[in-house]
């Protein structure tokens, strides 16, 4: 998409507009941004790092959590 550099609130806003839910790695997201505001389901995954190796096993719970999501909720997964 282009967006690598671009951050936070920003980011989120443009997601909002091209997708329903944003799935990040960034543990704090929900304390620094105002998540109700946002058009947008979050989901952060939990792991031991952001490597696709412990990224991995966390895949059929997100998928599993992706129908129950709702806009400016956070669900952790993981």
């Amino acid at each position: 998409m282009g967006w690598a550099t671009i951050k936070n609130g920003r980011l989120l806003r443009l997601a909002e507009k091209e997708f329903d839910v944003f799935v990040t790695v960034d543990r704090n997201l929900s304390f620094q941004q105002s998540l109700i505001q946002i058009d947008l389901a979050v989901a952060v995954l939990r792991a031991r790092s952001n490597r696709l190796a412990d990224l991995k096993p966390l895949a059929a719970l997100l998928l599993a959590a992706l129908p129950k999501m709702k806009p400016g909720k956070v669900i952790i997964i993981g």
